[in-house]
């Protein structure tokens, strides 16, 4: 049986008091910072200082989203900050089995995201480099937005490559997440969970990552 880990996005969070918004998700087991350019995706949020500052107040593991143009220069600077895992997307990215290589140097666990309309088959051969898979299950750039299912043939794909490999690889989805959709993405596949909206939404977060996490477990 998978874990079911919950990562909720603080781009749903106040950024005024993130903190603070950081205490309300006690009960998460990573934050999902997400780090836009206005380029990659049309949203700007929020870059190394943030990060940086956010690592050294969180209790909590920072997993790092890079949705930005050259994540070859710019995610080894992050993971230099210490955050647990930094993702950046293969569409970004010119040499993504040096990068992953240059995350995991860096001591950071090494992720790769996939657009929802970009296939997964031309990477499978570099899964071994890789720490975890993030398949978006919304295009890129907003939070709360509708999840799409014809992301689901996706997710089973790269969940029978992933056990194929032998290798502890997480199979991470993000967007769109909430008690409507967690289990159907479970039972594709996925294990860690993005949730922005849903979470922030509610009036205990920290309640509402545990009502998450056990619905994903059902689907597992």
């Amino acid at each position: 049986m998978r874990n079911a880990r919950i990562n909720p996005s603080i781009l749903s969070a106040d950024f005024a008091n993130l903190a603070s918004e950081l205490d309300r998700i006690h009960t998460a087991d990573a934050v999902h910072v997400d780090v836009m350019d206005n380029h990659f995706v049309p949203n700007l949020t929020l870059g190394l200082p943030v990060v940086d500052a956010l690592h050294k107040v969180s209790k909590l593991p920072i997993d790092v989203h890079l949705m930005i143009e050259n994540a070859d220069r710019w995610a080894p600077e992050y993971a230099q900050l210490g955050v647990d895992s930094v993702t950046f997307h293969a569409e970004a990215s010119a040499a993504p089995v040096r990068l992953a290589r240059e995350l995991r140097s860096a001591g950071s666990r090494a992720a790769m995201a996939l657009r929802p309309a970009t296939p997964i088959e031309p990477y499978l051969d570099m899964l071994g480099e890789l720490d975890m898979v993030l398949l978006m299950t919304v295009e890129p750039g907003f939070g709360g937005q509708k999840f799409l299912d014809l992301v689901l043939p996706k997710i089973k794909r790269a969940r029978a490559a992933i056990d194929g490999s032998g290798k502890p690889i997480a199979l991470q989805v993000d967007g769109g997440i909430s008690r409507d959709t967690i289990l159907r993405a479970a039972e594709a596949g996925a294990d860690v969970f993005v949730a922005g909206s849903a979470v922030y939404s509610a009036q205990e977060p920290s309640v509402e990552i545990d009502v998450l996490r056990n619905l994903a477990l059902g689907g597992h």
